[in-house]
C-alpha cells in the first residue's frame, strides 16, 4: 500500500505518538490529575447518580494530593522510563470546567507552573463551557498547547438518554462550534458498546464526528465496572460486553470514516483492574491494538480512506 501520510512506520491510522514526535520533537506523557471536581450529573444540577457506565469520574489513575504533588507523583512514574520528561497536565476526573472561574485558574495555573509541563489537557462535558471559562481557555491557549476533551460516547440522543448523559447532541455541537471559533483544540471521546446501540450506531456516530473534522479523537470500550448500573444491567442480561473480533472490527470502519489528519489518542479503553467485570480480553490493551493493525492490513483500510 501507499505509505499512510501520518506515520513514520507501517501504522494506518494518526497516533499519538506521531503527533508528539512532530510537534514537540520527542515523546510527551499525560499526567493524570484529579483537581477535585465534581459533575452536574452527579450533584444534581442535571441529574444524579453520574452516566451509567460511571464508576467515578477516571480519577482512578491518579495520586492524592494538591496539583503540583499529583504532577510530581507522576513525573517521577514516568521518569522510570524515560528521563526529564515532556508532560501534559491532564486534568482526568470528573468535570474539569464545573467549578466557579477562579478554582478553574488556581488548579490550571498550578499545573501550568510545574516542572516539564508543556501542555494542558482539560476532560470535561458539552455543557460545562460557559463563557467566562471558554474566554479563559481562549486565553490559555495563546501561551501553551491546549486540548479540550469532550465526553460524547454517542451522537445519538436515544442513546444519551439511556446512559443517562444529561444533554442531547444539539448542546455538543453548540460547545464544539464555540471552542472551534477560538482556536481550541478539540479531543472528542466516543465509547463502543453502549446499550441498545448495534454496529451501525456506533459507525455512525464516527461518521458524524469525522465531519465536524474534530483535532483529536478517543475511542473507548465500553467495560463493565464493579457498582454502576451497566453492572446491573450486564448481570441481569440487558446489556452484553462486545466481543474482540466485534470491537475490532468496529473500531477499524470507524477509522476509515475519520479524516487523516485527525489524531486518534485511544483506541480501547482502561478500566481499574480491581473494579473491572467484563470484558476479560480487553485486559490485554496491547493484544487488542495489534488485532486492530492486522485487521486494517487485512481489510486494507487506512484511516480517511472512506471519508468525504
Amino acid at each position: 500500500m501507499t505509505k499512510f501520510e501520518f506515520a513514520d512506520d507501517n501504522k494506518r491510522y494518526h497516533t499519538l505518538s506521531y503527533y508528539n514526535k512532530h510537534k514537540f520533537g520527542e515523546k510527551v506523557y499525560k499526567a493524570a490529575l484529579d483537581g477535585g471536581f465534581t459533575c452536574p450529573n452527579i450533584d444534581g444540577r442535571c441529574g444524579v447518580g453520574g452516566c451509567t457506565f460511571c464508576g467515578g469520574g477516571a480519577g482512578d489513575f491518579t495520586h492524592p494530593g494538591s496539583i503540583e504533588r499529583q504532577i510530581a507523583a507522576e513525573r517521577e512514574r514516568i521518569a522510570k522510563k524515560h528521563p526529564n520528561p515532556k508532560i501534559t497536565a491532564y486534568f482526568q476526573a470528573h468535570t474539569n470546567t464545573y467549578a466557579p472561574l477562579d478554582v478553574l485558574k488556581e488548579k490550571y495555573e498550578e499545573a501550568l507552573c510545574c516542572e516539564g509541563v508543556v501542555g494542558l489537557s482539560v476532560a470535561t462535558r458539552a455543557d460545562c463551557l460557559s463563557d467566562d471559562v471558554l474566554d479563559y481557555l481562549s486565553e490559555i491557549n495563546e501561551r501553551t498547547n491546549l486540548t479540550v476533551e469532550l465526553g460524547l460516547q454517542s451522537a445519538h440522543d436515544e442513546t444519551a438518554r439511556a446512559i443517562n448523559r444529561g444533554y442531547d447532541f444539539a448542546v455538543f455541537e453548540d460547545a464544539f462550534s464555540h471552542l472551534r471559533a477560538r482556536g481550541i483544540r478539540i479531543c472528542v471521546h466516543l465509547i463502543n458498546g453502549l446499550i441498545g446501540e448495534n454496529d451501525e450506531d456506533m459507525i455512525k456516530s464516527a461518521e458524524i464526528v469525522g465531519r465536524m473534522r474534530p483535532d483529536a479523537v478517543k475511542i473507548h470500550l465500553l467495560y463493565i465496572l464493579r457498582g454502576t448500573v451497566c453492572e446491573r444491567q450486564f448481570l441481569s442480561g440487558e446489556l452484553r460486553t462486545l466481543e474482540k473480533d466485534e470491537y475490532v472490527d468496529i473500531v477499524t470502519r470507524q477509522l476509515a470514516l475519520l479524516p487523516p489528519e485527525c489524531v486518534i489518542e485511544r483506541l480501547t479503553g482502561d478500566g481499574d483492574k480491581e473494579k473491572m467485570i467484563a470484558p476479560n480480553w480487553s485486559r490485554a490493551k496491547i493484544a487488542v491494538l495489534a488485532a486492530i493493525d492486522r485487521r486494517m492490513a487485512e481489510t486494507g483500510r487506512v484511516q480517511g480512506i472512506m471519508y468525504n
